[in-house]
């Protein structure tokens, strides 16, 4: 994992901006709290009124421990059925999969800037459509990263009203755990991420190729080589790092917003990214880590200090 400093400038600079945006995007579905008459008591009762688009509204009957187990149990089945897709080469159905995911992920994102605007679900909708298409169809590397800006925040957005600060605290352990799991012990991980660049030609997380010094000297002698440019390849070395890396404190920190407010929030924020910065330091080329405790880490640790602000 251990990458060129511009590299690593490159993802920490669009974990930072994509966790901003996340909290940008929670504050404009934060719930409204109404009242409403109760026919049957005949007394005046609050309720949470949610504003998030194309029905998506948070289920009315749940705890924020019921959600957690939800969406752990989700996950599983999630990475249960990726793997047996992978098992049965079904390349098409997956990125519709990821197709519908990431159109739904945008349009949540882009319909937060537009919401003083009429019609802006669709809108949202006219502008996430293409953009996914050439994510997941045709590949373009700037409309990849720059998509990715966009889908977590729109993700996140729809579990931050089903949980609260501590079962998200809960969360963010079971995760960094399984991450620790995936990774160092069973290698799902490395296995996932390569069937979705070498097969899928998709990845779901911040994708940045770039060539090591060596590698970067190769490339200038094969280009002053006369009649071997066409003859020669290059390797690329790829920096990547996972969606749930960007989505996990994104939720968090839209929690924290809406408990405790904008700067809490923005520590949040800042301690995932120094959490990961150190990570990149530390990290080994060749190497895989799991970057969810490190990133926990960090987001709690700012939590702690938005405690005390």
């Amino acid at each position: 994992m251990k990458h060129t400093l511009k590299v690593t400038i490159i993802l920490l600079s669009m974990f930072f901006i994509a966790q901003l945006i996340g909290i940008f995007v929670a504050s404009q579905y934060l719930p409204q709290t109404v009242e409403v008459f109760n026919t049957q008591t005949n007394t005046f009762e609050t309720q949470d009124v949610y504003n998030l688009p194309y029905g998506v509204t948070p289920p009315e009957e749940t705890t924020p421990l019921g959600s957690i187990f939800s969406i752990l149990i989700a996950l599983v089945i999630a990475v249960f059925l990726m793997f047996i897709l992978m098992k049965v080469k079904a390349e098409w159905f997956l990125r519709i999969w990821f197709f519908i995911v990431v159109t739904l992920g945008l349009a949540i994102a882009i319909n937060a800037f537009l919401l003083k605007i009429p019609n802006t679900t669709i809108i949202a909708l006219v502008i996430a459509i293409p953009l996914a298409f050439i994510k997941v169809f045709q590949r373009n590397l700037i409309v990849h990263n720059l998509t990715e800006l966009l889908i977590y925040p729109g993700i996140a957005s729809v579990f931050i009203p089903i949980l609260n600060v501590w079962s998200v605290v809960i969360l963010l352990v079971a995760i960094s755990l399984y991450d620790i799991y995936a990774v160092w012990h069973a290698g799902f991980m490395q296995k996932m991420a390569k069937y979705q660049i070498e097969k899928l030609r998709i990845f779901s997380g911040f994708f940045v190729p770039y060539r090591g010094k060596k590698k970067l000297s190769r490339a200038k002698k094969v280009k002053t080589a006369k009649n071997k440019t066409k003859s020669k390849k290059v390797e690329m070395n790829v920096a990547i790092l996972g969606g749930g890396d960007v989505v996990f404190p994104i939720i968090l920190a839209g929690i924290v917003l809406r408990a405790l407010g904008l700067v809490p929030a923005i520590l949040v924020s800042i301690g995932a990214t120094i959490a990961l910065a150190y990570l990149f330091r530390k990290s080994e080329k060749g190497k895989f880590y799991p970057a969810m405790p490190f990133i926990s880490i960090g987001a709690l640790i700012g939590l702690i200090i938005g405690f005390f602000i």
